[in-house]
C-alpha cells in the first residue's frame, strides 16, 4: 500500500505513473479538495481540518512494507518507526538511519525561524527534485513489493 500525506504534495502524478507500474493500490490523504477517482486501486481520505488530522490518519495506517510518500519530518519519524519506507517529494529517503538527524534539523530550523534569525525560505520545487523523486520512489516500491524490510542503511 501507498500513503501520500496529499495536501500541497507536488508529485501526485507521478506517484499514480509509478503505483500503476507495479500494481500497488493508493491512498491520498487530505483535509480537502482531492480530485475522485474511478480507479479502485486508488483512494482518497477525506479527514477532518483538525491539526495533524491527515499524519494521525497516515500513522495509524501505515506499516511494515507500506511506502508513505510525506514531506512532514514528524510523520516521517511515525511512519518510519512502524517500519514503512518513506520518502519526501524531492526523493529523500527517511529511514532509521537518518530519522534522528531529520527530526534535528527541523527542529532546529523551527528554532531559527522562531528567533528571527533564519527567514525560512524553502528552494522551490525543481525539475532535478522530481526526477530524484521518481527514482527513490520506483525502488522502494520494489523494495516493499519484495517485502524487504527496512534496515535502517540508507537505500
Amino acid at each position: 500500500m501507498i500513503y501520500v500525506d496529499a495536501d500541497a504534495c507536488p508529485v501526485k502524478p507521478e506517484v499514480l505513473k509509478v503505483a500503476e507500474r507495479h500494481n500497488l493500490e493508493v491512498t491520498f490523504v487530505a483535509n480537502s479538495g482531492l480530485r475522485p477517482s474511478r480507479d479502485p486501486m486508488i483512494k482518497n481520505v477525506i479527514v477532518s481540518n483538525g491539526f495533524d488530522a491527515a499524519d494521525d490518519w497516515i500513522a495509524e495506517h501505515c506499516g511494515p512494507g507500506d511506502v508513505v510518500v510525506t514531506a512532514d519530518v514528524p510523520l516521517a519519524g511515525r511512519c518510519v518507526a512502524t517500519g514503512a519506507l518513506v520518502t519526501g517529494p524531492t526523493g529523500r529517503v527517511f529511514d532509521t538511519g537518518n530519522i534522528g538527524m531529520a527530526t534535528a534539523m527541523r527542529d532546529l530550523g523551527a528554532h531559527l525561524r522562531e528567533t528571527g534569525e533564519s527567514k525560512g525560505y524553502n528552494a522551490a520545487f525543481s525539475p532535478r527534485d522530481r526526477s530524484s523523486f521518481l527514482e527513490t520512489f520506483d525502488r522502494l516500491c520494489r523494495r516493499a513489493k519484495a517485502h524487504v524490510p527496512p534496515i535502517g542503511d540508507p537505500i
